[in-house]
């Protein structure tokens, strides 16, 4: 069997970092890993091509090739996936489709044409469609019923990926989480109670993608790595020896909650594993908007303290911020602003509030008449919203406006980029060599490719910001702080600097689209 595996183009957004792939040489961030998934669960003697539309265009040899094409998609792939599914059926091939958007809205998936719509998680659910399309059945919906153990989950096929088209590979140790927010969709999807990897099935995947010649970052995309401190930890405290034996090959990115700040002994865990960025929903500055959200574990504590204390002790902090809530009252971007500035949060991904199908928040409006029939959008250059809001749309959206011009500013951002590592501790090694010569002086693995690939972004850097930017003397005179202040963190710092290359672009065009709006 012939098997086309298809991840559907992503629209432009936050995580696009369209300019950063660039510098990086790169073509998109990161590959599908639920397909990869996908792939290691089916027969191994059945011949597999993945086509990632976010590296290239599916080729009519493609189409010719596969005697079965299967679709996977999130929320905002909607239309591209909707599309490859007629495309599909034109070309009378059988398609199979499942992923989080087939779980959710089904409907859809089926008045596309879909021939097999296979719900829930694959672990349990492809064996299901397995039994029935080798009995015969040419169609159908595979519903499981519960949810699969991680332990249950093989590893993924990294093997069918082209590991240069990609910044970053993704890993997951976890699913599902304790919280229960009233706009986020992971309980409906993944349920409350998290489900776990052993740490030897996470080190068995890590294994695999050092063995493919990966050297480079890796996420682990869970809905709150820490969200069960005694799995992280079973985790970390053998990642670290594993890590310092292959001579530090990853860093990694992940999800956590703000609660992180209060647990220092975690977060020295995560930076000896090499851990260097996480990602945390902060939503809003605002308690009455925290609360009306369902947000609790973001009041428990002082919100900006635990981010502070995430950082000066070595995480960058990837804060996300939703304006549009119920709750929000007139100024909500002045102070996410000034919430920002305060705490000198670098990189900040800033969002209109969109109702997703099957949350909380989906079925409140509903009850209230208030969704409208405009698709859930990822866009951050065409603002809008799939629901009325309680304010003005047009208040929130030139609110909106503002806060992205504000915080993308490219001097403003520098500035907090460079306050925040300058308040960072030195990294573990350069602690290390104070202390006693040659102390945590650890080789990294790099391959001379990986080398000439990070010499080349940063002179790309050095152009676009230290030499063609308006601002380049700030760039230039923040770059010899660094150096002499804090050295060991320069690195990260240039890498944060090229980060902020894609939401310069993401504001450029949103004034630009704006302004044309307003003639």
């Amino acid at each position: 069997m012939r098997v086309l595996l298809v991840n559907p183009e992503f629209p432009g957004s936050f995580w696009s970092l369209q300019e950063y792939c660039t510098l990086s040489g790169r073509k998109t961030l990161m590959p599908p890993l639920g397909l990869l998934t996908l792939a290691a669960l089916l027969p191994g003697d059945w011949e597999l091509r993945l086509a990632d539309l976010n590296v290239r265009a599916l080729r009519s040899s493609d189409w010719d090739w596969a005697e079965l094409v299967m679709l996977s998609g999130m929320i905002v792939q909607r239309e591209g996936l909707l599309n490859l599914i007629r495309e599909a059926k034109q070309r009378h091939k059988t398609v199979v489709v499942g992923g989080p958007y087939a779980t959710s809205v089904p409907q859809e998936i089926l008045a596309a044409g879909a021939d097999f719509l296979v719900k829930g998680e694959g672990e349990i659910s492809i064996p299901l469609w397995l039994a029935a399309y080798r009995a015969g059945e040419t169609h159908g919906v595979i519903e499981p019923d519960g949810r699969p153990e991680m332990t249950l989950s093989p590893v993924p096929r990294f093997d069918l990926l082209h590991l240069n088209d990609y910044i970053i590979l993704g890993i997951q140790t976890s699913r599902g989480c304790p919280f229960n927010c009233e706009f986020c969709d992971i309980v409906n999807l993944y349920g409350r109670k998290p489900r776990y990897k052993s740490p030897d099935q996470v080190l068995a995947e890590l294994d695999a993608i050092f063995k493919l010649g990966w050297r480079r970052e890796i996420i682990i995309c869970d809905d709150n790595f820490i969200g069960n401190q005694t799995h992280a930890r079973g985790i970390l405290k053998k990642l670290i020896p594993w890590m310092q034996s292959h001579g530090e090959p990853f860093s990694f990115w992940t999800q956590v909650s703000a609660n992180l700040g209060n647990h220092t002994a975690m977060v020295d865990l995560l930076t000896e594993a090499n851990f260097g960025n996480v990602f945390i929903g902060v939503e809003s500055p605002d308690e009455a908007v925290l609360v009306g959200n369902r947000k609790y574990q973001n009041l428990k504590n002082p919100l900006g303290q635990s981010l502070t204390n995430i950082g000066t002790n070595g995480l960058t902090v990837v804060p996300s911020f939703i304006m549009g809530f119920d709750q929000e009252t007139k100024g909500a971007g002045d102070r996410i602003c000034a919430f920002v500035e305060q705490h000198n949060l670098p990189a900040v991904m800033l969002n209109l509030l969109q109702a997703l199908p099957n949350t909380a928040l989906w079925d409140r409006l509903q009850q209230e008449n208030r969704l409208t029939e405009i698709a859930v959008s990822a866009d951050m250059i065409d603002p809008s919203f799939n629901f009325l809001p309680m304010r003005p749309t047009s208040e929130i959206v030139a609110e909106y406006i503002r806060t992205v011009d504000y915080l993308y500013e490219p001097t403003k951002y520098l500035a907090r980029t460079y306050r925040y590592y300058l308040a960072m501790r030195p990294t573990r090694a350069a602690a290390g060599k104070r202390m006693s010569p040659g102390h945590g002086n650890q080789k990294h693995h790099l391959s001379s490719q990986c080398r000439r690939e990070n010499l080349v972004a940063m002179l790309k850097l050095f152009w676009r910001q230290g030499v063609v930017a308006t601002y380049r003397r700030q760039f230039w005179r923040q770059l010899a702080g660094i150096y002499r202040q804090n050295p060991s963190r320069l690195v990260k710092y240039l890498s944060q600097c090229a980060l902020g290359e894609n939401l310069f672009q993401i504001r450029e065009s949103l004034l630009a689209r704006a302004g044309r709006q307003t003639k």
